[in-house]
């Protein structure tokens, strides 16, 4: 009775530890991993100041929602809002997805990122936040649409 017991604790504590960490994902295996190509592709972008490759990752109307600011959209637009600022290096960016969920010609993902900045006096600045995003399928790609974060 005393392993029954030993057993069933333990199980239960690494039932709750895989939750904490689980990562839900729903729809074709193909769509599922190109929009996790497109996440990680926007990190590389993000971190090489690949201004163009970040403004590519959206769809032609796709829309950013930057806290504490308007609403962007417009391709000039996200230029401008992507290019990082001079003597700024982006060291680290990472998207960590909770939930993907594809329906049809649209999905979702909301999740959390992190990153790490430096500015032109070295000075490194660690951020994170959560995240939305709502992907829309454009030929045989998913491009971002829709793009709401604030920070933690």
């Amino acid at each position: 009775m005393k392993n029954f017991i030993s057993i069933f604790l333990l199980l239960t504590l690494l039932g709750s530890f895989s939750s904490v960490f689980a990562q839900d994902y729903y729809g074709k295996e193909k769509d599922i991993q190109q929009i996790l190509k497109n996440i990680e592709a926007f990190s590389k972008a993000f971190m090489a100041n690949d201004v163009q490759g970040l403004v590519d990752s959206y769809t032609a109307d796709g829309k950013i929602f930057p806290g504490g600011r308007n609403i962007t959209e417009g391709r000039s637009d996200l230029e401008k809002y992507w290019l990082v600022p001079e003597g700024v290096t982006v060291l680290h960016h990472k998207v960590t997805p909770t939930e993907i969920r594809i329906v049809k010609k649209y999905a979702y993902d909301f999740g959390y990122y992190e990153g790490k900045t430096k500015d032109a006096k070295g000075e490194v600045n660690s951020w994170k936040g959560k995240y939305v995003i709502v992907w829309r399928k454009v030929g045989k790609d998913w491009k971002i649409y829709l793009d709401i974060w604030n920070n933690i």
